[in-house]
């Protein structure tokens, strides 16, 4: 009989892969985030706001900050007045979105 594969090593510990992914995932905003850009495909920042029920500027701008520097979205400025700025999803992100809808299927399956 093989061994069972444990979700965590270290369990929350450094090389955790679960851990990591949470870090970067995680919270109230970016699964969200993530779900808008997704659908579709090239998101302005207004437009981001408008589509996520409830979240506040900061959260919104701090979200995406943080997305951009893990390497999830990708953030383009144009160089006009006003300033326009666009968001799409990294090849990193789009790896994701297979596992995030097997979340959504088991969520809509079991809860």
């Amino acid at each position: 009989m093989s061994k069972k594969e444990p979700l965590c090593e270290t369990v929350g510990g450094e090389g955790c892969g679960l851990k990591k992914v949470i870090n970067i995932v995680g919270g109230k905003w970016k699964i969200m985030i993530l779900c808008v850009i997704d659908r579709d495909e090239v998101v302005r920042y207004g437009d981001l706001r408008r589509s996520i029920y409830g979240i506040t500027n900061t959260m919104l701008a701090q979200s995406l900050k943080d997305m951009e520097s893990d390497g999830l979205v990708i953030r383009k400025q144009y160089d006009e007045m006003p300033v326009r700025v666009e968001y799409s999803l990294s090849e990193k992100a789009k790896s994701l979105i297979p596992i995030l809808l097997e979340l959504k299927r088991w969520g809509e399956s079991n809860l």
